[in-house]
């Protein structure tokens, strides 16, 4: 009898080690879903988004205000439109607010951080963010760097 308790006891201990494990991996994954219904949903037209992806952070100086739920082409403008699921918590952000692809880190994931202008009118649901700036390519940025280093060693 003892052992047959000592066995269900070790088998609950296993299955709470493997809920938290299981819990640990969907924070770490940002597969979390909980509040991501609430909110409203805005657009911003970028130049380029590469290494942007469905489900990265949307952030506020810093804090995750939301989350990018979707990412097109437009060929009419040949654009990236990124769309964000921005929490109901964060429905005061002025309608002259920036956003940027940036990165964490100097490798990291890509993220949309936004940045609140000064404009008394805020942002509604299906609104857009007029003033963007695209992500920084490494490659380009050293391609530049190493071709107008060839142009002024001609001259």
């Amino acid at each position: 009898m003892q052992t047959k308790m000592v066995e269900i006891w070790v088998g609950v201990f296993v299955a709470a080690g493997l809920a938290a494990l299981f819990m640990l991996a969907m924070q770490v994954s940002n597969l979390t879903v909980v509040g991501d219904d609430q909110g409203y949903t805005i657009k911003a037209r970028f130049e380029n988004v590469s290494g942007l992806k469905v489900r990265s952070p949307v952030t506020v100086a810093g804090v995750r205000v939301g989350r990018v739920t979707a990412i097109e082409f437009d060929p009419q403008t040949f654009q990236a439109v990124v769309s964000m699921r921005i929490g109901a918590a964060y429905d005061q952000l002025p309608a002259d607010t920036s956003a940027a692809v940036l990165t964490s880190g100097l490798v990291g994931e890509k993220y949309v951080g936004l940045e609140p202008g000064g404009d008394m009118d805020v942002l509604k649901d299906g609104g857009e963010i007029k003033l963007t700036q695209s992500t920084l390519v490494l490659e380009q940025m050293i391609g530049k760097f190493l071709f107008d280093k060839a142009e002024t060693g001609k001259e």
